[in-house]
């Protein structure tokens, strides 16, 4: 449905094949404003004053978009671009890993733009007022860089009790200037869901590989939920430097042959 007069709406209805006659804007006028863009009638037969009615009533068909903790923009997009009938996209206005994990209810009839336009200031806006919450203020560069260690404690920690505990081994092996050495780091992108293994390791050479490469890595490797960013912001007050899963619970440890020891169980 175009957006202006009554009498536009007629006209284009006229052009788009509808048995509507001139008069039948008096009907609108006394019924109510059609609604404009996309917009679902529910079914596809019915009278002229059933589906003159149901123009002013009927809302947007939507496209439910569930973004999960954990999941990469790669695979967000993936998802997108299935849902909303779009060949690819790719939300260059958004930075990597700062979606908000959230269920999205997008228009049908939405362009890649108002897609990708809505995403951002969704996000920006929790992401502003947990920034807000926390510190008092909004500041992208310092929330960001939370943001990055919160993606591999959410790739790392097998639950919320995990969450803390990770986060300060992430800590304190930066503070002795120790690799990460973290598998999740390099779920990122296309690798989201890919077993690491030691060829992987052994031919990534990208800044995600943090056997390779020592500080954090430059961007998000995936969405965070809340938990996540509120365990990198506050870590736990801990000695450890390593971590493996033990039969299905993760084991802390201070030292490498304590570290060890954990591996050999």
């Amino acid at each position: 449905m175009p957006k202006g007069s009554l009498n536009y709406t007629i006209k284009n209805l006229q052009k788009s094949g509808f048995d509507i006659l001139n008069i039948d804007k008096y009907i609108l006028f006394f019924i109510g404003k059609p609604q404009s863009g996309w917009v679902d009638l529910k079914t596809s037969q019915m009278g002229k004053y059933d589906f003159l009615y149901r123009l002013t009533i009927s809302k947007a068909p939507l496209k439910k978009i569930t973004i999960i903790p954990g999941e990469t923009d790669y695979f967000i997009y993936k998802q997108i671009s299935n849902k909303m009938g779009f060949k690819n996209i790719k939300c260059f206005n958004i930075p990597q890993g700062f979606l908000y994990p959230d269920t999205y209810y997008l228009p049908y009839g939405f362009n890649k733009d108002e897609v990708c336009n809505y995403l951002y200031k969704v996000s920006l806006k929790k992401h502003k007022n947990l920034s807000k919450r926390i510190f008092g203020y909004w500041n992208f560069k310092k929330y960001y860089h939370y943001l990055i260690i919160a993606s591999i404690i959410q790739k790392e920690a097998k639950n919320k009790k995990d969450m803390k505990l990770v986060s300060s081994v992430i800590y304190n092996r930066l503070k002795k200037h120790m690799k990460l050495q973290m598998d999740g780091t390099l779920n990122y992108g296309k690798y989201s869901h890919t077993k690491i293994t030691h060829k992987l390791i052994k031919e990534d050479n990208t800044k995600f590989n943090t056997y390779k490469f020592y500080n954090l890595p430059p961007k998000p490797i995936c969405v965070v939920s809340l938990n996540a960013i509120v365990a990198a912001i506050f870590p736990a007050k801990t000695d450890y430097l390593y971590f493996v899963r033990v039969n299905g619970e993760h084991k802390f440890t201070k030292s490498y042959n304590e570290h060890l020891k954990s591996v050999k169980k």
